[in-house]
């Protein structure tokens, strides 16, 4: 069988193995999937076909948390984000669609590299952040969700306030499948949407369903805060290695 977006045996290996490392990550800690997955795919080809498959298997994974999220979900700070990302989303993906292979390692690298470090950084808000903060945190996240990793921006803006863990896994659950929900459309008018694209979701759906049950299970054992941490120096050393293989 033909792989898409003309994978070898290897890549496609290599494409499983990222997926359900990212699908558990987004099973236990609510964010990362995308940008574990996309930067992982942008070592061995180019990663911007696959945003629109990673955004299409977020959303399905909603599906499988959505029982166990519901009681938690802040709404009120998520329909804020979600209004400041609606302005970003289009102009945003407009441009990130013209670029080059080479390019799009490079600024898909840079940007993950920059948010991860800013995770990492210690930053602390003293109070919550009211709506005003929000739509600005949306924005900055609409923006990066050009290049799949809309989740960092707000990750990193949530995980400075005292937000309780189940909380914040659960408000960016459901933020991430809204920002997605508005990419996905401004990706099919931009030509980042094709036939690949549905067979490589049907191909992932396996590997994320094991991933993300397996991740949610986790989710009440182990220390949120040690894990996140983890997941972004991780980040943070794959786009180090993507940026030196390019340059």
């Amino acid at each position: 069988m033909n792989l898409p977006f003309d994978l070898t045996t290897g890549q496609g290996a290599f494409m499983a193995a990222a997926l359900f490392v990212a699908a558990f990550i987004r099973g236990y800690s609510g964010f990362g999937f995308s940008a574990i997955f996309i930067i992982l795919a942008a070592l061995v080809t180019n990663p911007l076909p696959l945003i629109s498959v990673v955004f299409i298997c977020e959303i399905a994974m909603t599906g499988f948390q959505a029982r166990g999220i519901r009681p938690h979900i802040d709404w009120r700070r998520a329909l804020a984000l979600l209004g400041g990302a609606a302005v970003a989303t289009v102009p945003a993906i407009a441009v990130m669609a013209q670029l080059g292979e080479e390019q799009a390692r490079i600024v898909i690298s840079g940007l993950i590299l920059v948010l991860s470090l800013v995770l990492l950084s210690g930053w602390r808000l003293k109070q919550v952040v009211g709506t005003r903060g929000n739509l600005v945190a949306g924005a900055v996240s609409g923006m990066a969700n050009s290049a799949g990793v809309g989740g960092l921006p707000a990750a990193a803006f949530m995980t400075a306030q005292p937000i309780p863990p189940a909380a914040f896994r659960a408000t960016m659950i459901i933020f991430l499948t809204g920002i997605d929900l508005m990419a996905l459309p401004v990706m099919a008018a931009n030509g980042l949407v094709g036939p690949d694209t549905m067979m490589g979701v049907m191909l992932a759906f396996p590997v994320l369903g094991a991933g993300i049950w397996i991740g949610s299970r986790r989710f009440a054992s182990a220390p949120q805060t040690q894990f996140r941490r983890a997941v972004v120096i991780l980040l943070a050393a794959l786009s180090v290695l993507n940026i030196a293989r390019l340059v």
